[in-house]
């Protein structure tokens, strides 16, 4: 397969009307975002953080995404057939690739929420494209990613952090990533119930996991300064309606700074543009769409010129730091703006329509 916008800056305005929206973003400065993503992929399809800095296979996934939303299928495909590639023997990834070189891993551990998002990546590919090939020549990467991630199952249904390079599991749970896993096995479940392959064992794993998520906050590291561990178990589709609202609600003031963005970590003046953008998904999701615009315009100060985004702002020293602009903060707010704009995949993916939910684990995990 040839990569038929392999030039960098290539995107035009003409795919990237979906991705319109007043405040936020016009035609041509999603294409300028679009191309600095473009540019960032190598031509084997991998897609570091920024050229010379390293790769991981969540935010790979995401500016994957991104692509498929402002229709660069083919240079999306690149980058899951760069995972299919170089997948480990035990269906997982390194944590870090030095430029998004294969053969240069940098973090030899396997952390299960990066393994688990291909998922997520390949079924909103499949919804963006209704390529049925491509699905069934990534199912067995899929496959072996979920079946990785669900050894480091907990008997809580919590899922462990990450495998090291020496085999030694690390158990502990975080909620971010178990949060992002519950979104991923409920991409892989979608995957299989299109193919007529059921999983039982999948569904049990997800309605043990969404039960820890919901129910058992001690099973988790604590991690409470994170604003990642306020909304994620929302955008990952385990507290859904009054409880998600209430969840929202009951910490808005903490991490949300008005005209800016959203912190990173409490109490640090420190708003990132990664965070806010899911948080606006988190939002959007919820069915409050105003106030995830009103996040989205906020952060148009982290806009370079470029059309890429700064990682984030430090508004007591009136600072950019760190000086650096990823591809994966790009693509949150390219994804946000495509779910807000009714993208069919988009608002599938992270809207939870025809998401399989899980078995119901009550009455067996405490």
């Amino acid at each position: 397969m040839t990569m038929s916008s392999s030039r960098p800056g290539s995107p035009g305005p003409g795919r990237t009307e979906r991705l319109v929206l007043p405040g936020v973003l016009t035609a041509a400065q999603a294409a300028r975002t679009v191309a600095g993503i473009a540019a960032a992929q190598r031509p084997d399809g991998a897609i570091p953080w920024f050229r010379g800095h390293h790769l991981d296979p969540w935010d790979h996934v995401e500016a994957a995404m991104a692509l498929d939303a402002a229709g660069e299928h083919d240079r999306a495909e690149a980058a899951y057939r760069w995972l299919a590639e170089h997948q480990n023997g035990d269906g997982s990834w390194y944590a870090a690739y030095a430029d998004g070189a294969a053969d240069e891993p940098t973090d030899r551990s396997r952390e299960t929420n990066f393994v688990a998002y291909v998922a997520v990546g390949v079924w909103h590919h499949y919804l963006s494209t209704g390529d049925d090939a491509f699905l069934d020549r990534m199912w067995p990467t899929v496959f072996a990613a979920v079946e990785f991630v669900l050894r480091l199952q907990q008997p809580g249904g919590q899922i462990g952090w990450k495998r090291e390079d020496d085999g030694t599991d690390r158990t502990e749970a975080l909620l971010t990533g178990c949060s992002s896993v519950h979104h991923a096995l409920r991409c892989a479940l979608a995957i299989a119930e299109h193919r007529e392959e059921p999983q039982p064992d999948w569904e049990l794993a997800l309605g043990l996991l969404g039960h820890a998520i919901r129910h058992h906050p001690e099973r988790f590291s604590d991690k409470n300064r994170y604003s990642m561990d306020w909304y994620y178990p929302v955008l990952g589709g385990a507290v859904t309606g009054a409880a998600a609202k209430e969840r929202i609600e009951e910490r808005w003031d903490e991490f949300v700074v008005p005209g800016l963005g959203v912190r990173c970590v409490v109490p640090n003046p420190w708003v990132t543009g990664g965070e806010s953008c899911e948080l606006a998904l988190t939002l959007w999701a919820m069915g409050e769409s105003d106030r995830a615009v009103d996040i989205l315009r906020w952060i148009g100060h982290l806009r370079a010129e470029d059309g890429m985004y700064w990682t984030g702002y430090v508004y007591d020293d009136e600072a950019i730091w760190p000086e650096e602009r990823t591809t994966w903060t790009a693509g949150a707010l390219l994804l946000a703006v495509a779910a807000l704009g009714g993208d069919e995949a988009t608002t599938a993916v992270f809207g939870g329509e025809r998401l399989p939910v899980g078995l119901d684990p009550e009455g067996c995990c405490g």
